[in-house]
Formats: C-alpha cells, structure tokens, sequence
C-alpha cells in the first residue's frame, strides 16, 4: 500500500523542523520512562515563538516511539468540561456512550495527549487540574502548550510541584537560525542580516524564508531602524499576488477574527471566497473556530504599519467593519450578540486610553445566568467582602425586590465567579430610594438635570464585581462591561444609566472615552466608603451614535487625537419645550429658513427619519413632512376634519389672519380658536409620541 499524504506532511514538517533539542529530549525521557518523572508538560510563549509546530513534532515522535498522539486544540473546544471530554472522545474515534478514560486504561498503549492553544482553555484550569487529570489512568502523558506559564494554583499543590514541568520556548539560537535558512534553501550570504534582523524569532525567520520563496532572487536590506515585524510583514504584503490580497491581509490584521463574509464586506466586493481560501495558507496566519486571524506579532506590525503608512486606508476598513458588526449587533441576541459585541470593541484594543482596562483575552466569554437561592448568598458574601456589611443589606433588599436584574457568571464547576445587578430606577419607589441612598442622589439628579419623559427608562448598575478582584481589570470585568453594552444597546426606551465606581478616579479616563459623564453630584456613600458616579443620556446619543463617536476616537491617534466636540448629539426636549418647538415651527411652516433654529431639528424625531449625518437643508424639509403627515391624519376622520381645515388655513395655507380665515370656514372667531388649539394639540401628541416612544 502506498504512502498517505499525511505521512509524506509529517516528512516534511520534519524535514523543517529546526531546534529544540533539549524539549525534544525531555519528552523523550518521559515517555520512554516506566515512571515518567512528570504527568503534565507545558510549553508557553508569545504568538509565533514555536508552540504548534513543536507540538505536531511530539506527535510525530509518538509515531517513532509507537505510541498514540491525541490531539486537542483550544480554539476549535469550547471551554467546558462536557465538550472537552466530548472532543476527547472525538479524536480516540468513540461513540457517545463511551467513556474515554476507561478506554484509556483498558489498553496496554501508551497514549499522549496534547493540547494546543491552551490560553483559550483557562477557565477549564480548575477542572483540569482537580477532576480531569487525577483520573488519567498511568499510560497517558499530557503536553499542553499556550501562551502563558500555568497559574499560581498549579504551583502552591504540592503533588503537582512534582508531576507538572513547565518549560519556556524562547526564540532560535544563532546555530539554530542558520539551521532553519538552511532547510529554507537560503543562500549564506544573505544569513547575516536575516540573522541580525530577526533575532532568532521562528516566526520572524518564516516570514523572510516566505520572500525568499515567492522572490529567490531577493537581496534582503531591511531598514536601519525598524520595528523588526513591522518592517518584515511590510515586505511581505509589498509581494502577495495582487493589491486585493493585499487588503485582505490589512483587513484581517485589524478584526479579532475574519470569515468570508466580513472579509466581503470590508473589500467592498460579493465574493471573498477565492482570497479567503488564499489567505488560509498565509504562514502568520490561523484558521480558529470562529474564521481566520493572524499571529499577534504580524497583527500587530500590519495595523500599526498601515495605520502610519495609509491612515485612510485604515479608517475606510474600520468604517467598514463598524458597520457589519452594527447591522451584526442588532440582528444578533445573547450569545451571539455578546461575541459579536466583543468583535466590535476590539476595534479598540490599541487606543492608548482603552488599552489598560480592558482584557482582550476574553473574547465574547460566556453568557451569564439568572441566579439560583444558592447563589444569593454566595453574592452576598462578595459584597460584605468588598464593599461592607453596610453595602450587604442594601444587596439584601435589592436581591429581594429585584432579582430579575442579576445576572451571575459561572466558573467551570458552577460556582458563581461574578455578577452584576441592574436595578430600573424608574420604577423605584419613595421607600426604595430612602433605603440606598445610592438610589437617592441617582433620582434627585434626573429631577434636576434629565428627567424622563413618558414612556422612559433608566437603569442602575447597583452592583458590578468579581469574586476575587472586585472591580479591577480582569477577564470578568472585560464580560462584565460587555454585558453592560449589549444592555444599552438592546433596553427598550432607555433614557438614561448609572454607573457607580468604588475606584472613580481609576475609571475616569476609561468612562471619559466611552462617553459616561462624571456626576459628581450623585455620588453616595456607604459605610466608610464613597462611590463616584458616571451617566449617560441615550437620548441624546442613543446607542448606535454613540458607537459611531467611539469609532470616532478609535480613529484618532495619540500625536492626533480625534476631535469628538463636534460630533453630533440629540436634543433631548421635555414636554413644556417640545410643544412650544412645535407651535413656533408650525409659525414657520411656510418660512422655511426660519425653522434652522429650531430645537426640534436635532431631536430623535427628525434624526431618526432624516439620518444623524443629514444637512440642515434635508432636517427642515424632514420637519416639515412629518409636521404635514401628522396634520393629514386629521382628514382621515370626518369629525376631525374640521381641525385640519382649520390648520391649513392658518399654517400650511395661511389666511392673512385668523378672523379671515375664520369667515373663510364659516367659523365664529372662538370657534375658529378652539379648533385651531385642538389640531395643535393632536399635531404635538403625535410628534410627541414619536419622539419619546411612548
């Protein structure tokens, strides 16, 4: 029988393989070994550094050593015990019914498992580490590889001090790269300034050896001074087959991940599957479970170089992307919405001012649950803990009287890791308030400065907060502000939310740049401790413009940055403002020039039916529609048609005064009034309700 393809792959990749002797040889001892002196073995480093290529190494070397390589990677398992196990019976070829671990021990076969991409899997960290490994019969050896040294846990338990070995990846020796040019067929002279360029960086030297293939013939001179991946992933997209292949490699550079329709979408053409399909075998260049992405080093050089090199160019690809994930965001919910959300703010991941407070690693994150009795008193606990006894009965009532406003986010073994609670002020009574002073100064705030309208909405974050860093950077925190955003852009009638930090100062600059004005005035106290608030008007930048001005500022750089002062913002009219905007415009009707100055041009009234970016020419003609469609509506009813009578004679078609029109209709002067406040009347209300949703 003939050789498979993947035999003739594994012949190849061995070929390639360059280094990492002394992993090799420690591998090899173990699973030579009758007592391996280890069970777990992990290799970690930053994106490129070698992790998967020594992986399918080991896995060939099980070949050599007859035994059995199982292969798992953490971009294609969803972080959770049932499918982890189910993906392990996967690849032993199991059905359903079969449990994998007696399978593993019911054979004399040497097996070892190896776990790729590791990073995505440490929410499993707990589980692995207490149920999973333990009960691994004694002929199965774990490799594990990702970005990152195992966690503190692993190495303050005493049993696994002995049976875990960490061991570092670190960039090629100098014989090593030399080595790797080699096998790359690159000529000598042209090593020493590869060698000094690349620094010994697998992925940097595969990057050259990719120029070298597709341009035999070149002479590599990289700059004097260049950032090395910068200047090396520019060379290499100066070569890709045509400049569309090269926007693909820009536009995939600058999303967390890319399918085929995104990739459509920000090249502006129907069909992206041919360039797509080219991109998959990009050697910086990943296929994970949600579409492709690049190597951090390469995503990172491409943005920054195309963001210096072709500003334009780069806003045109984030517009484009903005606007998928937007039309993405309101056709989506739950899970889905979340992830795309989190698609959406890693738009922002280099902005100098965002960078710090979100944890990027975390994308999309589980989905958070109504909580269970159990869990009260679990989240109680993490209020006395972190905040105050104080705090904890005012947690106590509002679990009591709103519950439906919590949501809970698991760990592996269920065990509540997190909440928040969002408390709907507006439905707040005089005793709630008197109870959470917090409450309190939020209500005497929107009297003063924003009160609702009909109809409106506002919510309260009470309580936001992970069990073992409170209100601190974090991956619960980063799923804790992406719950928060799909709440904004999802609540029904929101008008206004408030967001209360223990640390307001810390969280300045972050809420600055996500547009939640500081409200020094509604900040409380509880206990011994102050809380600083943030709030926002989404009436007056409702959720879809206020992605736009966070677009806005992304685009802005830190020598530049963008100036959002003249971004637009709604008008918010209270009713006794609004009607009196509708009689002056209903006095302009036939001046329109006049109704420029109108406050009711920059309401969601107009904005929503003209578009937040028309002119002032386009506002007043859309003003003036929506004023006559209201009036019409009167003709539709004999009765009230006597109302509109009355108002095209005075607005739309105006007499010289009212006692004229008045003996036009045959209409007393006090009945001509009468009738006139009534057809104002039903012209506001329905405006009115247009305006306010109500």
């Amino acid at each position: 029988m003939g050789s498979r393809l993947a035999d003739r792959l594994r012949a190849a990749r061995q070929r390639r393989f360059v280094g990492r002797d002394t992993e090799r040889d420690l591998f090899l001892r173990a699973l030579r070994a009758d007592e391996p002196p280890f069970v777990v073995l992990h290799f970690y480093g930053p994106g490129g550094i070698g992790k998967t290529t020594l992986l399918r190494t080991l896995a060939a070397l099980c070949t050599e050593e007859n035994a059995t390589a199982l292969h798992l990677d953490g971009r294609t398992v969803d972080p959770n015990p049932v499918t982890f196990v189910n993906a392990l019976r996967a690849v032993l070829g199991l059905g359903e019914d079969a449990a994998p671990l007696d399978v593993l021990a019911a054979t004399p076969q040497r097996y070892v498992l190896l776990v790729d991409t590791f990073e995505l899997l440490t929410s499993l960290d707990d589980w692995l580490r207490e149920v999973f490994l333990p009960d691994l019969p004694d002929n199965v050896l774990v490799v594990t590889a990702g970005r990152n040294p195992k966690s503190s846990e692993w190495h303050a338990d005493p049993g696994w001090q002995v049976l875990l070995r960490e061991v570092p990846l670190q960039a090629f020796t100098h014989e090593e790269s030399r080595h790797f040019l080699d096998t790359r067929h690159i000529n000598n002279d042209q090593h020493g300034p590869i060698l000094k360029f690349t620094h010994g960086h697998p992925l940097a030297l595969s990057l050259v050896a990719d120029l070298f293939e597709q341009q035999p013939d070149l002479v590599f001179e990289p700059e004097s001074t260049p950032d090395m991946i910068k200047a090396l992933v520019d060379q290499f997209v100066q070569h890709v087959p045509s400049p569309a292949h090269r926007a693909a490699i820009e536009a995939c550079a600058l999303v967390r991940v890319v399918n085929e329709t995104l990739l459509a979408n920000m090249l502006g053409v129907l069909d992206a599957h041919e360039i797509f399909a080219w991109m998959r075998r990009v050697s910086f260049i990943d296929a994970g479970p949600f579409g492709l992405e690049p190597h951090d080093l390469a995503r990172d050089a491409l943005t920054q170089d195309l963001r210096w090199r072709n500003p334009e160019w780069y806003a045109e690809l984030h517009n484009r992307a903005r606007a998928y994930y937007g039309e993405r965001i309101e056709q989506t919910r739950g899970r889905e919405q979340q992830r795309i959300l989190s698609d959406y703010m890693f738009l922002h991941r280099d902005n100098p001012v965002i960078k710090p407070f979100i944890d990027w690693g975390e994308s999309g994150g589980s989905v958070p649950e109504p909580p269970t009795d159990d869990d009260l008193p679990i989240l109680r606990g993490f209020v006395a803990q972190h905040e105050s006894e104080a705090s904890a009965q005012i947690a106590d009532y509002w679990f009591a009287r709103e519950r439906e406003g919590i949501l809970v986010f698991r760990g592996v073994n269920r065990e509540p890791t997190g909440f928040l609670q969002m408390i709907p002020l507006d439905a707040t009574t005089a005793e709630d308030r008197a109870t959470d002073p917090a409450m309190e100064q939020a209500w005497q705030y929107l009297a003063a400065h924003a009160p609702l309208r009909t109809g409106e909405r506002a919510t309260y974050i009470r309580f936001w907060m992970a069990a073992d860093t409170y209100q601190d950077v974090s991956p619960l925190q980063s799923l804790l502000f992406l719950k928060m955003a799909q709440h904004y852009l999802t609540a029904p009638d929101l008008a206004f939310s408030f967001f209360p930090c223990a640390n307001a100062d810390f969280w300045a600059p972050f809420c600055g740049y996500t547009e939640l004005e500081r409200i020094p005035d509604a900040d409380f106290e509880v206990g011994d401790q102050t809380y600083g608030l943030f709030g926002h008007d989404w009436r007056a930048i409702p959720p879809m413009l206020w992605l736009d001005h966070l677009a806005a500022r992304e685009l802005g750089t830190a020598d530049k940055p963008a100036d959002t002062d003249d971004l637009p913002t709604l008008t918010v009219l209270h009713t006794d403002a609004f009607e009196a905007a509708v009689r002056d415009a209903l006095k302009a009707y036939t001046r329109p020039f006049d109704l420029r100055e109108n406050p009711l041009l920059h309401t969601r009234l107009v904005t929503t039916a003209a578009g937040i970016d028309a002119d002032d020419d386009h506002l007043t003609e859309t003003l003036l529609r929506l004023i006559k469609d209201a009036a019409d509506l009167l003709q539709a009813d004999p009765r009230d048609m006597a109302y509109y009578r009355v108002l095209d004679r005075t607005y739309f078609r105006p007499a010289r005064s009212q006692e004229i029109a008045a003996e036009q209709l045959n209409l007393s002067i006090s009945t001509f009034r009468r009738y006139l406040k009534r057809g104002i009347e039903h012209i506001n209300d329905t405006l009115w309700q247009q305006e306010a949703g109500a």
